[in-house]
């Protein structure tokens, strides 16, 4: 797949295989540092976890523009509490759920980011 965009050049082409895949990616890592965050935290609040792992993983691609709507839009947040809820989850289910995740996810990482690098390609734009 990654193959193809390198020989049609047009890896970084809106709707590229390469260019979803990297988005897939930066999707994964996002909830896998959020998870992180929030177990980190303890806290009931989302804001800051989800504030963290924004900043972390998708801040330096976007725009000022999206960085400031996304900022406006933390503050719609439920807490913590009040997903778990949602969710039909407990605290304990909620953290096993998470810790599984953040487990399962690294290795997913770590392979698309050493198949960009395989191919010669970066991962920072």
């Amino acid at each position: 797949m990654i193959d193809l965009d390198i020989e049609g050049n047009c890896v970084r082409n809106a709707g590229s295989h390469t260019r979803n895949l990297l988005r897939v990616k930066r999707g994964i890592d996002m909830v896998k540092v959020l998870f992180d965050h929030i177990l980190a935290s303890g806290e009931n609040s989302l804001m800051d976890p989800a504030s963290k792992a924004y900043a972390q993983v998708f801040s330096p691609h976007h725009g000022w523009l999206i960085r400031k709507a996304v900022a406006a839009g933390m503050y719609a947040l439920p807490t913590k509490a009040q997903l778990l809820k949602k969710l039909n989850e407990d605290e304990a289910s909620a953290t096993m759920y998470m810790r599984s995740y953040v487990a399962s996810a690294a290795p997913v990482i770590d392979y698309v980011e050493s198949l960009f690098i395989s191919k010669g390609l970066e991962t920072n734009w």
